[in-house]
């Protein structure tokens, strides 16, 4: 009676934690929403402490901050432009009329300060409309959802991205995460392409992490972006 009412409750809390993921996903109504949980909150998940210290978080929100300010003034009302950070790897995904703003705003970004490496993933098109984004937004909720359901996965070394159904992966995980991460993603309904934009660990890292408990060993560590590798 008892493991019944535990696989209820089980359940029940899985797919709450579902449905508030949709839920923000609809009212944020922007295509480009990093959607990070902790996994403790979920059975059948494993829970990590973010893999990045306190200092490089800060850094991340003010790059992001100071990236999308930066490329508003370059593209003004003539496109739509997010600019994301972790670990001060930038991704910056969106659409703009013309190569010439692309390669400027990549530029500027690639100028702010704590910045280590730019990935320009602009499409030069239309801005994409508010129905795009919102079902852009789903998608990464979604996508986060299945990264619940994945007992071999880390939530918080996940973030994800989606512009026009494609979705771009973050993190700082082992090839062997990398790869299940984007296999997981997708499968998802809705998706397609993912863009792997990983910063790769060494498995000896990932283990001194689990054992240590701490967000940032600080070594062992290299940023890869390994454009091409995609699925879908």
């Amino acid at each position: 009676m008892m493991n019944r009412k535990s696989a209820g409750i089980t359940r029940w809390r899985r797919w709450f934690g579902v449905g508030l993921l949709c839920a923000t996903a609809v009212l944020a109504l922007e295509a480009c929403v990093p959607v990070v949980l902790v996994g403790g909150g979920v059975a059948g998940t494993m829970a990590a402490t973010d893999r990045r210290t306190i200092g490089a978080q800060t850094e991340d929100r003010t790059i992001s901050f100071r990236g999308e300010s930066v490329a508003a003034s370059i593209v003004g009302n003539q496109g739509h432009v997010n600019v994301t950070s972790f670990n001060k790897l930038v991704l910056i995904t969106g659409e703009v009329p013309n190569e010439g703003m692309k390669v400027r705003v990549a530029s500027e970004v690639a100028q702010i300060s704590h910045v280590k490496n730019v990935v320009n993933e602009l499409e030069i098109a239309p801005p994409s409309t508010l129905g795009s984004r919102s079902n852009d937004s789903l998608i990464t909720a979604k996508v986060t959802a299945s990264f619940l359901d994945a007992k071999d996965l880390y939530v918080n070394s996940l973030k994800t991205v989606t512009e026009r159904g494609i979705v771009y992966l973050m993190g700082r995980v082992t090839e062997r995460e990398g790869r299940r991460a984007a296999e997981v993603a997708s499968g998802v309904s809705g998706v397609q392409r993912v863009v792997k934009v990983f910063e790769y660990i060494s498995e000896e890292e990932l283990a001194r992490l689990k054992a240590q408990l701490a967000p940032d060993s600080g070594s062992g560590s290299s940023n890869v972006y390994r454009d091409g590798e995609q699925y879908r």
